[in-house]
């Protein structure tokens, strides 16, 4: 029989590619999803649904041994919300309860955890690199919320973890980087400040890999996940115009003025309550000098090597947008 893993969060973007690449290895994928989510983009995979309630321990319990899981990949979770409150309550708590239905159950052989470069925050100087030994200072409540998940989780000293830490990750069926690369295919190439600025990128197939490795590698540890490349502020665009074709007007907003723009964008979602991509405190990750991290852990231990830089990532990328149109 082959082994069975539930990965939550299966509706989304990440969540697809890691159905995906389990699939591929030859696992029975489970996939956790909200019965009002839509998954018609999931009937291509021979899978089945679970509508797990990640509030009741004891309904998540009866869950993994009645559906038998011997693996667990959690990557359910949200990045803009309105409260710090509701970043605790789905980032932390939910993994919190999982983890604690994992130990419970007494079959869980090995525990993913999809954390956040986040968790750890950004260094200061340009020439430095974070590292799994770097002090853990998030700028964000979103980035607090998974590195409080991560510090419960590391709690469980019976259960067989592995956290991973991916830092900016892209890639087909992503809208995040979407609206991004909508501003360039218009012509339209906007920063924030004039500032020396190091990014990293994580294709979303390397990151499934990894994860579904992981299921069989390292014990009880964090790794940090990028395609181990050092990018500046304009690679994005440039990489992005080359392969599209076009030229754009380039433009250095004032942070002032965009904090003004976000402190609007936060009002409205507080009305609305719809949570928005930009608000005040998002400033501190954009506006953030240095994002490069090391993978040689993630190499060493768990058979990390990305397929993908950020050239061959956007290639197929924007391909893939144009041939469904959302591009």
């Amino acid at each position: 029989m082959k082994e069975r893993v539930l990965i939550t969060g299966a509706s989304g973007f990440v969540g697809y590619h890691l159905i995906e690449a389990a699939i591929k290895n030859n696992l029975e994928v489970f996939a956790a999803v909200r019965k009002s989510s839509k998954v018609d983009h999931l009937k291509e995979f021979d899978i089945q649904y679970a509508y797990t309630n990640f509030t009741n321990v004891e309904a998540l319990t009866a869950e993994v041994e009645q559906n038998r899981y011997d693996y667990i990949i959690h990557a359910a979770g949200v990045t803009k919300a309105n409260s710090t409150a509701e970043y605790n309550a789905i980032n932390t708590d939910y993994t919190v309860n999982l983890a604690k239905a994992a130990v419970a159950s007494g079959r869980i052989k090995k525990f993913v955890f999809i954390s956040s470069l986040a968790a750890v925050g950004p260094i200061a100087t340009v020439d430095g690199i974070i590292t799994e030994q770097s002090t853990q200072l998030p700028v964000t409540a979103y980035g607090h919320s998974k590195k409080h998940a991560e510090e419960e989780l590391k709690k469980f000293t019976s259960l067989n973890y592995v956290i991973l830490r991916p830092t900016a990750v892209y890639g087909p069926r992503d809208k995040d980087i979407l609206i991004v690369l909508k501003q360039f295919a218009g012509r339209f190439e906007p920063y924030i400040g004039k500032i020396d600025q190091y990014l990293s990128f994580i294709y979303v197939k390397d990151l499934a890999q990894v994860s579904v490795n992981a299921l069989t590698r390292g014990n009880q540890t964090a790794y940090l996940i990028s395609d181990g490349k050092r990018y500046n502020r304009y690679e994005l665009a440039n990489i992005t115009k080359r392969l599209l074709g076009v030229n754009t007007f380039k433009i250095h907003l004032p942070v002032g003025f965009v904090k003004v723009i976000a402190g609007i964008a936060e009002g409205v979602s507080r009305i609305t309550k719809k949570a928005s991509a930009l608000n005040v405190e998002k400033l501190n990750e954009l506006t953030a000098v240095n994002w490069i991290c090391s993978i040689d852990k993630a190499e060493s231990e768990l058979n990390f090597h990305p397929k993908y830089d950020l050239n061959s990532g956007l290639e197929e990328t924007l391909k893939w947008y144009k041939e469904n149109k959302w591009l």
